[in-house]
């Protein structure tokens, strides 16, 4: 894991792929603390149901992806594996 993914066919495979999207990254206009972990929770339980997760956060840490969930993690969550 975490070995970098220089395709990217999985995209197309995401489960959040479609209107769901939105709740992958905080909105424009900010959000109190509830309704972030309302959001990523949301999020989270979407990644849980799909089938290129782990390539998902490979790339994530990979890139250093600093906004949004992404593999089912955080930004905090992910800088923590991006850290060791």
């Amino acid at each position: 894991m975490f070995g970098g993914d220089a395709s990217r066919e999985w995209h197309g495979k995401a489960a959040c792929r479609g209107p769901q999207a939105v709740v992958f990254y905080p909105p424009d206009t900010g959000e109190q603390s509830d309704e972030r972990q309302w959001r990523e929770t949301q999020a989270k339980a979407i990644c849980n149901q799909c089938t290129v997760v782990v390539r998902c956060l490979d790339s994530a840490v990979t890139r250093r992806e600093t906004h949004g969930i992404w593999g089912g993690t955080s930004e905090a969550e992910r800088r923590v594996l991006i850290d060791r």
